[in-house]
């Protein structure tokens, strides 16, 4: 088994749109069903949390930037780790994330070592 990252993007315009309580209800028990069958699968490595849309960059030149990628349209929302047989199962895997329904995309990368 390989271990993969998925992080979870949103357009940055979209962050600022706030869903009533029962949508947020609603997203939150198709994330969970979502992990949950990565769990049942024994394909969860780790969760990660959802990040704040606060940030700061640390460049190459020891200088520190307003972020993250304030010079792009989107914004990283989360990550997950899974574990998948190969790259083509951890893109299935991902074909199911609820950030999909609202415009986000999912990045799938294995990870090294």
């Amino acid at each position: 088994m390989t271990e993969f990252l998925l992080l979870f993007r949103r357009e940055a315009a979209a962050n600022s749109i706030q869903p009533s309580p029962e949508q947020m209800q609603a997203m939150t028990k198709q994330w969970q069903d979502w992990i949950g069958g990565i769990a049942a699968q024994n394909k969860l490595v780790s969760t990660g949390k959802r990040m704040d849309f606060e940030g700061k960059v640390v460049r190459p030149n020891k200088t520190i930037t307003n972020g993250p990628y304030v010079e792009v349209k989107e914004v990283l929302n989360g990550m997950l780790f899974i574990k998948a047989v190969d790259m083509d199962e951890a893109l299935e895997i991902a074909k199911g994330c609820p950030i999909l329904q609202v415009g986000g995309n999912v990045e799938v990368r294995p990870l090294i070592g």
